[in-house]
């Protein structure tokens, strides 16, 4: 299935181009909101749906969402949640365990926006203690989601006895609600639908024996928030289960292989050529500090040019081997979907914003900052 984002081949392209220093982040509203629409769909009902913000870090794409119903989000920080919380939305996930001052924070965030909903994730029995005791010293009765190891190993407990126990320990203690699991699966991102929904599957498995396990001691209802944008497919089909795709909302070139899920790149990066070192050489401004470069090249790819190889590349510059290099002086305009969306956002203060062809203003990336206010 070929991806919707290929079927205007010039739908990327800037008539105001001048107005827009290089390197810069591009973002097209139209496209984020098919992509809504269409996460909506695969989802079934708007309450299901629990879209991870760290992809975009921007409130205006959170006003864009709850303008089509989404009320609960997750977030990877405290200051994401802040900027969730601002915007106003009712239920807000810190989905990382809060250790350190951060605990502090996370409890002043709460204080702070005493009528949303904030929850956290946990993990650990100490961290369970040290919550109760700031929710008590606070009164602020505090919701948590028991973190589950199923496959990624990153965070999370591994179903069994130490997770039953971990989530009695929640249950039972002071001023602490517990509000169900929460299973991260970002290990499976197969491109084959059947291999991914396997995989995913067969990793679920444990957490729903957990569950029982969990019921049969007389503890339930027991929630769940499962998946990414790659299973969001598989977990949408499972009853009573939230989903938290991030990903999706602005589709990247790796998300391209995920031929099952038609989603429009809805980011693009606009770099100028500033020199011609060699024969058939281009060096453009697209370094690290403008592209997200935890993988192997190739980090982007171009949308007009067509045959190319990355040789290098640095904290300003890039160059590239091409054959049409003659066709390029400095100052020429190359357009690319970045491989990994989520870090390159992350790069940018502020994103321009695309309307018919037009730059028509800026959004700030508000919570790539690491404080906000709390």
């Amino acid at each position: 299935m070929k991806n919707s984002s290929d079927s205007n081949n010039s739908w990327y392209l800037i008539d105001n181009i001048g107005e827009v220093s290089s390197p810069a982040l591009l973002v097209y509203p139209d496209r984020i909101e098919t992509n809504i629409k269409k996460m909506i769909e695969i989802a079934g009902d708007v309450d299901r749906l629990r879209p991870h913000v760290k992809t975009h870090k921007m409130s205006e794409i959170i006003k864009l969402q709850m303008k089509y119903g989404i009320y609960k989000f997750k977030c990877a920080t405290i200051s994401e949640t802040e900027m969730v919380a601002r915007c106003g939305a009712s239920d807000i996930l810190l989905a990382i365990q809060p250790v350190g001052p951060n605990i502090e924070r996370f409890f002043n965030l709460k204080e702070e926006f005493k009528n949303i909903k904030i929850s956290c994730i946990a993990d650990n029995e100490e961290v369970i203690i040290q919550l109760s005791d700031m929710a008590r010293k606070t009164g602020l009765e505090t919701h948590v989601w028991l973190d589950i190891n199923n496959g990624m190993n990153r965070t999370g407990v591994i179903p069994g006895e130490k997770a039953a126990r971990l989530y009695k320990r929640i249950v039972d203690s002071p001023m602490l609600v517990a509000e169900g699991f929460h299973v991260y699966d970002g290990h499976i991102h197969e491109p084959d639908i059947i291999l991914r929904q396997r995989i995913c599957n067969d990793a679920f498995i444990p957490v729903m024996g957990l569950i029982e396990e969990l019921k049969n001691d007389g503890i339930s209802p027991i929630k769940i928030i499962s998946g990414g944008t790659p299973t969001f497919p598989v977990h949408a089909l499972r009853k009573g289960v939230e989903c938290s795709p991030g990903t999706l909302i602005l589709w990247d070139e790796n998300s391209s292989s995920f031929s099952d899920m038609e989603f429009l790149h809805a980011a693009v990066l606009l770099s100028r050529v500033i020199s011609k070192p060699g024969k058939d050489l281009l060096c453009i401004d697209l370094g690290h500090k403008a592209i997200a470069s935890e993988m192997p090249q190739p980090r982007i790819k171009f949308l007009n040019i067509e045959k190319y190889a990355i040789l290098s590349h640095n904290e300003e510059h890039m160059v590239i081997r091409t054959a049409s290099a003659d066709k390029y002086k400095p100052g020429d305009i190359l357009y690319g979907i970045p491989w990994h969306i989520c870090p390159t956002v992350d790069r940018y203060d502020t994103v321009f914003v695309i309307i018919d062809h037009k730059v028509t203003g800026q959004w700030n990336v508000e919570a790539r900052k690491r404080k906000i206010t709390i």
